[in-house]
C-alpha cells in the first residue's frame, strides 16, 4: 500500500508541475498588453518557460527511464494551456490572450540527448539542457510571428484594472531589435542546465523516499 501511496503521490508531483508550468505561461504570457516592453518580456518569457519545462521533464524522464516521456509532458502543458486559452477566451479576451509556448518540439530534443547517449544522466543535464535553452525562444518567437500584432491587440482590449494614463503606447523597439531571441536563449543554455539538474536530483530524492 505505501509503495502505490507513494506512487500516486509522485504522478500528483508530475501533475503539480505541469499546472504550475501553465500558470506561469499565463502569467509570463500577458506581456502582449504591456506594448513598451514586449519584446523584453519575450526574454523573461522564453527563461521561465524554458526552466519550467527543463525541470519537470527531467523530473519525469529520468523517473520512469523511458525516451519520450519529455515530450508527453510537454503534451501535458500544452493541453493545459489550450484549455486555459479557451476558458480566458469565453470569458471575452482576445484569443491572442495567452499564447500557447511552443514546448513540444524542445522536449523532443531533450529526449533524443537522453535516447542517443543511451539514458546517460550526465548527457542529459549538459546537452539536454543547452538543447532545450537554445530552440525554446527560437520556435516561440516563430509562433508569435504568427499571432496578431501587440500594439493591435494593446488597444483593442485595453487592460480593466490599468487607468488610461497607462493604457499602453507605440513600442519603443522593433521585435528584433537588440536581438530578443538571441539574449533569451543565451540565458536559457546557461540555466537550463542548472534546472536539469535539479530535476534529476528531484528523481534521486524521490526514489530514496520510496525506498524508505
Amino acid at each position: 500500500v505505501m509503495v502505490w501511496l507513494r506512487r500516486c503521490t509522485h504522478y500528483l508531483f508530475v501533475i503539480v508541475v505541469a499546472v504550475n508550468g501553465t500558470l506561469l505561461t499565463i502569467n509570463a504570457g500577458d506581456y502582449i498588453f504591456y506594448t513598451d516592453w514586449a519584446w523584453t518580456s519575450f526574454v523573461i518569457f522564453s527563461i521561465s518557460q524554458t526552466l519550467m519545462l527543463t525541470v519537470g521533464a527531467c523530473y519525469y524522464l529520468t523517473f520512469t527511464g523511458v525516451p519520450g516521456t519529455a515530450t508527453y509532458y510537454a503534451l501535458i502543458i500544452t493541453v493545459y494551456t489550450w484549455v486555459a486559452k479557451g476558458a480566458w477566451l469565453s470569458l471575452g479576451y482576445p484569443y491572442d490572450f495567452i499564447v500557447t509556448p511552443v514546448w513540444i518540439p524542445s522536449a523532443m530534443l531533450l529526449d533524443l540527448a537522453y535516447w542517443a547517449t543511451k539514458r546517460n544522466k550526465h548527457s542529459l543535464i549538459l546537452f539536454g539542457g543547452v538543447l532545450v535553452g537554445m530552440s525554446l525562444p527560437l520556435f516561440n518567437m516563430v509562433n508569435l510571428i504568427t499571432i496578431a500584432d501587440p500594439l493591435e491587440t494593446a488597444f483593442k482590449y485595453p487592460r480593466p484594472t490599468l487607468p488610461p494614463y497607462m493604457t499602453p503606447i507605440e513600442p519603443q523597439v522593433g521585435k528584433f531589435y537588440n536581438s530578443p531571441v538571441a539574449l533569451g536563449a543565451g540565458a536559457g543554455a546557461v540555466l537550463s542546465v542548472t534546472m536539469a539538474a535539479s530535476g534529476c536530483k528531484l528523481t534521486t530524492w524521490t526514489y530514496r523516499w520510496m525506498a524508505a
